[in-house]
């Protein structure tokens, strides 16, 4: 492909921006096509920063908006002859293949209004950016935010991950911990010698099986928790009692707290154990009550709902942007060997916000 129409059918466009390979580390190809068909749009400023891109209108409009997306997706699948891998396929009318979901038809969506809308109700910064499917300290937005804080600047923020067309406010933090037991290495064949880590690991899954997670209720809207064994780690050899063993959990907390009150509850729930935080980023509370986020959802005529995955709206909380998740295709089907979206839902998606951005 040699460049990208911006203003051909949105569903088409999605399409093709599928068949551009863009696991993370890969944006390049997409990025460069990107960045190529930004630059024709004479009233957008376009700023790059390696594989993340910023078009901005300059209008002098009272508020400014972002509309912000990754292009990046998760590893291609690796089961033989599943549909949800690249290219891209139409099978009656819903198109399947890695990012269908998560979240190209968002991107897809963005790249359209930033060609239809020359002179929008509100001035519009749209963000196209890199690595948010792996570590944070790679993400593209993190790294926009050091490096250009001021392109980032607005008033509200949506970012268009899939919610199956319905507007959802804030989202859970995430933290990920090892939860270590040591023992003493020995002969198998003379185990009482010696202390089995791993059998000890058993009190750390017994606490997680026991553990209740909680649903708390943040600004009208409900958010799940959920704390889970996602990896375990132990053993030296076939013949050797393991001295070391290692749980990782991952917690998925309400926006009522922040990260250092979630890793507050995961020690105290592992108390006695060695607890290492590995990763996390704080959520972001629902930020529904401004007067250009009720204008967003009475367009779209729906209740908002919570999100419970972690997104990027919470780095632009950090920054003090209000910020909801709305972009078309189902969450539950992200990263799925079965990922896909219907050609219409993401049309749908560019009309409401076509309605909503326009005078």
């Amino acid at each position: 492909m040699n460049e990208l129409d911006l203003r051909q059918d949105v569903a088409v466009l999605t399409e093709e921006i599928m068949n551009v390979e863009s696991v993370s580390g890969n944006e390049k190809q997409l990025a460069d096509l990107i960045f190529a068909a930004l630059g024709k749009l004479e009233h957008l400023q376009v700023h790059r920063d390696e594989d993340a891109l910023v078009a901005r209108t300059n209008l002098g409009r009272e508020r400014r908006v972002v509309l912000a997306g990754h292009i990046d997706t998760v590893p291609l699948p690796r089961t033989e002859g599943s549909k949800g891998t690249v290219p891209s396929q139409v099978i009656d009318g819903v198109l399947y293949g890695r990012g269908a979901t998560d979240m190209k038809g968002g991107v897809a969506v963005q790249l359209a209004l930033a060609a239809l809308l020359t002179d929008p109700k509100h001035d519009i910064t749209f963000i196209f950016y890199d690595h948010e499917e792996v570590e944070a300290e790679k993400s593209g937005l993190g790294r926009l935010a050091r490096n250009n804080p001021e392109l980032l600047g607005a008033d509200f923020a949506i970012l268009l991950e899939p919610t199956n067309g319905t507007v959802e406010g804030g989202c859970n933090g995430t933290s990920r911990f090892l939860v270590r037991t040591h023992g003493q290495a020995a002969h198998s064949a003379r185990a009482w010698m010696g202390h089995n880590a791993i059998h000890d690991a058993s009190q750390v899954l017994s606490r997680l099986a026991a553990y209740e997670p909680r649903t708390i209720t943040v600004e009208g809207l409900e958010f799940r928790e959920g704390m889970n064994a996602v990896r375990i780690n132990g053993g030296v050899a076939g013949n050797v009692i393991p001295d070391y063993c290692e749980v990782e959990v991952n917690y998925r907390f309400a926006p009522d707290k922040n990260l250092e009150q979630a890793e507050a509850v995961v020690r105290e729930l592992f108390d006695g154990f060695d607890v290492v935080r590995t990763d996390g980023a704080d959520g972001a509370r629902p930020g529904l009550d401004q007067e250009i986020a009720a204008e967003l959802i009475a367009v779209l005529g729906e209740e908002p709902k919570p999100k419970y995955g972690w997104t990027d709206v919470a780095r632009f909380s950090a920054l003090g942007i209000s910020a909801v998740n709305f972009g078309p295709g189902d969450a539950l089907l992200a990263h799925s060997d079965d990922e896909h979206v219907p050609q219409q839902a993401v049309r749908d998606c560019l009309a409401t916000l076509q309605a909503w951005l326009s005078k």
